[in-house]
């Protein structure tokens, strides 16, 4: 197998990847050419892409803000996708976004589907959103825990088919830092994060900025024993050793058909087998 990894910041997913099996052949590709993943895939020695996706935009289109859809986000991935398999040689085998900052554009979602895999701090089935929302989210809705989620990349915001989810990661060790937050919930009825905020701002509540606090927290511990668990097992012993399949949004892990939320690391482990 050979891989690509997208990075645009610290590569610390990166990092994680590689050391599952330094061996495997990859290239790190970056729209932020001098950020600190690029530079630590430069360190081992990896091949590297890079293309500023600022100056490209603004140089090529004249524009400052990068677009999400259209034909200058597909020339983009074009360019930068032309780069990579010129350098591998050959079609990536997987692509794995690991603080990619770009969403990933139609034609780049169609052409390597199911190719492409993400990671997501949170149950991507029911809480959407970027770095600490997913868990304030699950926190408002009352839930017990948070996990992260694998799952690979379509044309859709995180609604791809979903590989495995991470151990649960309970709340319960966060119990006394959310008690005034559960309560404030509680006698304002609210349950979604704009719910709150909106309640926060009308009593003139620090609450939101005390949720967002504490929700950083968890998502930081649940990156060390979520992400960084199942992101490199899913690449590595899953997907490089010819256990994953799909069947349109079906996926199979040995031959198993897995439920809409994937493997479930709190059933499974990392087992070898689950046959």
């Amino acid at each position: 197998m050979k891989y690509a990894c997208g990075v645009s910041g610290s590569g610390t997913n990166y990092e994680r990847i590689y050391e599952r099996d330094p061996g495997v052949y990859h290239v790190v590709f970056s729209n932020v050419p001098d950020c600190a993943g690029i530079v630590k895939a430069r360190n081992r020695n990896a091949p590297v892409v890079s293309l500023d996706s600022r100056r490209y935009f603004r140089g090529m289109w004249g524009i400052e803000k990068v677009p999400r859809y259209g034909v200058e986000r597909n020339t983009y991935d074009m360019a930068i996708m032309t780069l990579v398999e010129q350098t591998l040689n050959g079609v990536p085998d997987l692509i794995c976004l690991a603080g990619y900052d770009l969403w990933i554009g139609d034609w780049m979602a169609n052409k390597y589907f199911p190719r492409i895999l993400n990671v997501h701090p949170g149950d991507a089935r029911k809480y959407v959103g970027l770095g600490w929302r997913p868990t304030a989210k699950a926190i408002l809705a009352e839930e017990k825990s948070v996990r992260s989620t694998v799952f690979c990349v379509d044309a859709s915001d995180d609604g791809g088919p979903i590989l495995m989810q991470s151990h649960s990661l309970p709340f319960s060790r966060w119990d006394e830092e959310l008690r005034d937050i559960r309560r404030f919930a509680e006698r304002t009825d609210t349950r979604t994060l704009e719910q709150f905020r909106e309640a926060a701002q009308r009593e003139g509540s620090y609450l939101y900025r005390s949720l967002e606090e504490v929700s950083t927290r968890i998502q930081e511990v649940l990156k060390v024993e979520g992400d960084w668990q199942i992101y490199p097992f899913a690449v590595h012993n899953l997907i490089a050793k010819g256990r994953v399949a799909l069947d349109g949004r079906t996926v199979y892990i040995d031959g198993v058909q897995m439920p809409d939320e994937g493997w479930q690391v709190d059933e499974y482990g990392f087992a070898d087998s689950i046959r």
